[in-house]
């Protein structure tokens, strides 16, 4: 077989419903990294909520935060082969705009070193995990700097299309809009352009592996031009509807039944260490 690389979300995809990769998941990433197999994570979180997650997997390839916005290898300082990709900062301060709406609970802009918050909402348990300190007042005062994203974060699902259309029509080609689920439902804002697959085929260009040879795995809205763009492009059990009608495959249980870790176990025709 190729060496394939396989491309991980992880709301939804990698974590169960506690935020946790379970020991079952992280030993089969683990012998597919032992047979030369290439894993990266590819998700909307900042490093700052996902570095424990590549921690844990003692990974030493490129990650994509941001949905995209930004490749990049922790474990390389010097690997020149990534990117990031900016909002400007005075679009992102008229983004407070949307404070004013009853269904808006927490408006953060971040950077790749920093988050800048207006609101004191926590959307979830692990949102701020050095510590809510550590994000600074949104303002143009302190904003010096073009960020990443701007997240908004709302009541529920149901009204997110319409503030992502009042932002669209604000805004219209200068942004893309994400949408997550899961405990907080959140619409991500990002430079034009800017998407998962992005990342996603930045990394195998590096490792020179055909995009026959991906794998991605996703569940929401977020990974669709990933699933899209990837040779083998898995969904979730648990996964959005529309995802699912472009997927290659479904995996057979949710990623709350280590459907990851089944499907790959699977699919490579793994043994069983017991």
């Amino acid at each position: 077989m190729n060496r394939k690389l396989i491309a991980l979300d992880l709301d939804g995809t990698t974590l169960n419903d506690t935020q946790q990769i379970t020991l079952e998941t992280q030993e089969v990433l683990n012998k597919l990294r032992k047979e030369g197999h290439i894993i990266s994570i590819v998700t909307g979180r900042p490093y700052r909520n996902s570095y424990y997650y590549y921690n844990q997997l003692k990974m030493d390839t490129p990650i994509v935060n941001f949905n995209g916005a930004w490749c990049h290898n922790p474990s390389d300082k010097k690997w020149e082969h990534g990117y990031h990709k900016t909002l400007s900062k005075d679009l992102a301060i008229s983004m407070l705009s949307l404070k004013d709406d009853p269904e808006v609970q927490l408006i953060a802009a971040e950077s790749r070193d920093g988050i800048y918050v207006h609101g004191d909402f926590i959307p979830y348990p692990d949102y701020f995990p050095e510590g809510i300190e550590v994000s600074r007042q949104l303002t143009s005062e302190t904003l010096l700097v073009d960020p990443t994203s701007v997240e908004v974060f709302t009541n529920t699902q149901l009204n997110q299309p319409i503030i992502e259309e009042r932002i669209i029509k604000n805004y219209g080609n200068a942004v893309e809009v994400r949408t997550w689920g899961g405990l907080s439902p959140c619409l991500e804002v990002v430079a034009a352009g800017v998407q998962k697959a992005m990342g996603v085929e930045r990394i195998a260009s590096y490792y020179n592996i055909n995009q026959k040879d991906i794998i991605a795995f996703g569940d929401e809205e977020n990974d669709y031009e990933m699933i899209q763009y990837a040779g083998e492009g898995i969904v979730m059990k648990n996964g959005n509807e529309r995802l699912k009608a472009i997927a290659n495959d479904l995996t057979a249980v949710t990623n709350h039944e280590n459907g990851l870790a089944e499907y790959l176990t699977r699919y490579f025709k793994l043994v069983s260490d017991e």
